[in-house]
């Protein structure tokens, strides 16, 4: 009986140990799990960045304009609706339809009057202009942003496909440029079939109608 109990009592003792030390383990996973999801969420997301010799900036991009060891003169700038952007000394510059680069060109050339070899860089910031309209018997109306081809039929599919109460064979597009405005007739079934008379590929700001 004195054997057996010898035996018994570091079994014992043993058990609130591994207890112990199995709730400490578990501490440690969850704390490492807190944490590890606490690094991931302060890490910088990654924006979307443009090609600055071949994107074109329209009307409600934010670009940011640097000059070099002129910190007054940079800063960031919407451009208007009207395509401009004002800028410190030079006034208004035309920046809807350049690229950055042709357009840190051309604010480098204006600064030339103020400053001896002025080098400028601009960067968008916010591509708000490369957007296109979904309206009428979708499921989702609103604006979309606008990739590069995108086709009328990838717009509806984005905007969750046609509702039961579509004509789909009467949709079209409105584009509005240089102050004109058009109707671009669109058949949603004919392009289902893959008729190449309807890959019409969009513009930002083309508003896509489901009657």
């Amino acid at each position: 009986m004195k054997r057996l109990q010898a035996m018994l009592v570091p079994l014992v003792l043993a058990i609130p140990v591994c207890g112990i030390a199995q709730a400490t383990s578990a501490t440690t996973s969850v704390r490492g799990s807190v944490a590890s999801v606490a690094s991931s969420a302060n890490q910088p997301q990654a924006s979307t960045t443009v090609n600055s010799a071949s994107y074109v900036i329209g009307a409600e991009d934010v670009l940011q304009v640097t000059v070099w060891k002129e910190p007054t003169l940079s800063g960031t700038f919407p451009v208007r609706p009207d395509g401009m952007i004002s800028l410190v000394l030079v006034g208004d510059v035309p920046a809807a339809g350049l690229t950055p680069l042709q357009l840190g060109n051309n604010v480098a050339e204006r600064l030339k009057k103020f400053i001896q070899d002025p080098s400028v860089s601009v960067v968008v910031t916010g591509v708000n202009s490369q957007r296109i309209f979904v309206i009428g018997e979708v499921s989702k109306v609103g604006p979309l942003q606008l990739t590069a081809g995108m086709t009328p039929l990838q717009a509806i599919s984005a905007a969750g496909g046609l509702t039961a109460f579509a004509n789909a064979k009467h949709v079209y597009i409105l584009r509005g440029e240089q102050g004109k405005q058009e109707k671009i007739p669109f058949n949603y079934k004919q392009a289902l079939k893959g008729d190449n008379k309807q890959l019409i590929a969009l513009h930002p700001g083309d508003t896509i109608v489901v009657p």
